[in-house]
């Protein structure tokens, strides 16, 4: 695997915003989320972005403490998903796509492997390759480094 493009709300989130009385938005994170992907960063030469239909400070300021790179108000996902494929030169098969909603789902059948938390939508958990245990902003994406870290390892194992 060389990219994995993650959803941000309901994947690094649980899908729930809260708005104070200016109107601004806070989100809730899972550290081990975070550690998740510091791990991944540390361990593999796997690169990871966000790809957003939002468009908020918040996304951006919580990815910006992750080191990964974000793309925001992207309304056509599978579009933005095979341009950015393209440009990276890489096959779509060595890319893992985690979303958790409708708007995730057709950029299932471009990846190699789509997973999705536990907690996704019904049509999306139909869809994906992969039906994770934790939920979004509650460790699933720890749990998906977790297995690409393992998958790498055992990679790198058998290639050495």
């Amino acid at each position: 695997m060389k990219l994995l493009v993650l959803d941000f709300d309901g994947v690094l989130t649980d899908d729930r915003v809260w708005v104070d009385q200016n109107g601004k938005e806070t989100i809730a994170a899972s550290r081990s989320d975070g550690m998740g992907l510091e791990m991944l960063r540390r361990l593999t030469d796997i690169e990871v972005i966000v790809m957003s239909k939002e468009t908020n400070p918040v996304v951006t300021a919580r990815c910006n403490k992750l080191g990964i790179q974000v793309f925001q108000s992207v309304n056509q996902k599978e579009k933005a998903l095979v341009d950015l494929i393209d440009e990276k030169k890489i096959n779509s098969e060595e890319v893992v796509y985690v979303g958790n909603d409708l708007n995730d789902i057709d950029c299932f059948p471009i990846v190699g492997y789509a997973a999705v938390p536990n907690d996704a939508f019904v049509t999306a958990r139909r869809n994906a390759d992969l039906v994770l245990d934790h939920p979004g902003g509650f460790g699933a994406v720890r749990e998906i480094c977790e297995m690409l870290i393992e998958k790498f390892s055992i990679q790198q194992y058998k290639g050495s």
